[in-house]
Formats: C-alpha cells, sequence, structure tokens
C-alpha cells in the first residue's frame, strides 16, 4: 500500500513540474497577435528589408540613424516597430526618452515580453497590433506590384527577342 501511495505522490510531482514551464510559456492572444505581425516584418532578404524599413520610417517618421541603434540593439525589424508603435503612444510621442524606457523595459533585466512592457507602461497593444498589420499590408501589396512589374517587363523583353530573331529584316 506504501508503494502504491509513494508512486502516485511521485507521479503527481513530475506531472506539476512538467506543467510548470509548458504554462509559463504560454503567451496571452494579443501577444500571439503582435508577434505574429511582427513576424512579417521580419524580412530576411536584403530587397524586403529595404521595404520594410522604409515603410516604418514612413509611418513613424524616424531616420536612418535611429532604426540603426535600435538594430545595433539587437532588435530585428518587427520588434523595432513594435518599440516605435509603444513609445509613439507614450506622451509626447517618440522621443529618445521615451524609446530608451520601451527598450529598457524589453532588455530587462529580467527581459520582458511586449505585453509585460505595455502593461508596465500603462498601454495598450491593439492599436500597435493594428500600425504592424498596415505596414505588413503596405509591403506585400508593394512586392505584388513589384513582382508583376518585372514579370511584364520580362514577357515584353521575351517578345522583343523573339521579334528580332523570328522575322529578319521586318522593324
Amino acid at each position: 500500500m506504501k508503494n502504491k501511495t509513494i508512486r502516485f505522490i511521485l507521479a503527481g510531482f513530475f506531472l506539476c513540474a512538467a506543467a510548470g514551464p509548458l504554462s509559463a510559456q504560454e503567451k496571452p492572444g494579443v501577444e500571439q497577435k503582435l508577434e505574429a505581425a511582427a513576424g512579417e516584418l521580419n524580412k530576411e532578404y536584403s530587397e524586403g528589408r529595404q521595404r520594410v524599413e522604409a515603410k516604418i520610417k514612413a509611418e513613424f517618421k524616424v531616420d536612418d540613424a535611429l532604426l540603426i541603434g535600435l538594430h545595433f540593439k539587437k532588435m530585428n525589424n518587427g520588434d523595432i516597430a513594435i518599440a516605435l508603435g509603444l513609445a509613439q503612444s507614450m506622451p509626447r510621442g517618440i522621443t529618445d526618452n521615451n524609446l530608451h524606457e520601451v527598450v529598457a523595459l524589453r532588455e530587462g533585466p529580467p527581459e520582458a515580453g511586449w505585453g509585460k512592457v505595455a502593461k508596465d507602461l500603462g498601454l495598450k497593444l491593439g492599436p500597435v497590433i493594428g500600425r504592424l498589420k498596415k505596414i505588413s499590408a503596405e509591403v506585400r501589396k508593394q512586392e505584388r506590384s513589384d513582382t508583376a512589374k518585372k514579370i511584364k517587363e520580362e514577357k515584353a523583353e521575351k517578345l522583343k527577342k523573339a521579334g528580332k530573331k523570328g522575322q529578319p529584316g521586318k522593324i
């Protein structure tokens, strides 16, 4: 009887110990939406990255120096857009002090998620998510437009080459 009780207690202990880290890793729905919207801004290829950075600069009215400084802090474009969105929601908007406060809360110690940063600042993530989605939509629209333009140019070039080779003497 004692062995069964001890086994039951140990099994319960191990289940609780395993469930603790799992529940700590779960993020609230708003923060998941925020990270999903930010993920699209983290383009790996250089042309996409340039587009995203141009849209971020236009949306938040910041310059290259600010973006470069945030990249030196090991922030990707998604995190930069979130930090700028939160700083813009603060009194006086995007200032060095506001941005420094947002980044300091994020970096910690201990490192905090964007939901905690927003809560500590008394801000909501909803408007920031909307901004990120707007930037993502504009980048996607520009990429589709550029792709369509490139395809059209390639077809015109192929037709031009085919016309020259296929019918000599015609202008």
